[in-house]
């Protein structure tokens, strides 16, 4: 059975001024990448492929060097795109995110509607996929493009719930290429 190993990236540092897509990790999530490692070294991934944006390249090249695996970027892999959302309140920021969840073909906010974020990511993962025939594969992406995946392919997930409920990092195991799930750690800390 091989596995696909969907991972959330580690903890950025929050920069007000500075778009998310931008922020690269901060000390304690550089240091939970140490952690992360452990963690996926029980599912033996040969690579870790991670989306563009610098805090999942981080996330990922610190968990592939500690397992002395390769690590490459690959594109449409990125969050939910949403240029120009600044920095809310939490309560708006989660307000929004579980509209975005709860109505995936309503284009809530930002410039694509949770369907098109996930059918974006799916076939980036295929594509991922398709590239290692043999072997398990860690993506390291972002919460809310996971969490529209998994409630799509794995039944009896409630998106809000799951979302909430993922930490900085976390990770979902899956059987690929059925998407039955494995295992999940919400939280490493």
């Amino acid at each position: 059975m091989q596995k696909l190993i969907l991972v959330r990236h580690s903890l950025p540092a929050i920069k007000d001024k500075q778009a998310a897509r931008d922020w690269r990790l901060s000390e304690e999530g550089r240091r939970r990448c140490e952690r992360l490692a452990e963690l996926l070294a029980i599912h033996h991934p040969g690579t870790i492929v991670t989306s563009t944006e610098p805090k999942a390249i981080e996330t990922g090249q610190l968990a592939g060097e500690r397992l002395g695996i390769p690590v490459r970027a690959a594109l449409n892999l990125h969050e939910h795109e949403r240029p120009g959302t600044h920095l809310d309140s939490a309560e708006r920021f989660e307000a929004k995110i579980a509209r975005l969840l709860r109505h995936p073909g309503e284009l809530v906010f930002g410039v694509e509607t949770g369907d098109e974020a996930r059918r974006r990511f799916s076939a980036a993962v295929e594509r991922v996929m398709s590239q290692v025939p043999a072997g398990n594969v860690a993506v390291v992406s972002h919460g809310t493009v996971l969490t529209l995946f998994l409630a799509h392919h794995v039944s009896g997930i409630d998106p809000v719930r799951f979302w909430k409920a993922l930490g900085l990092p976390a990770l979902v195991v899956l059987s690929y290429p059925d998407l039955s799930l494995v295992e999940v750690i919400e939280r490493v800390v």
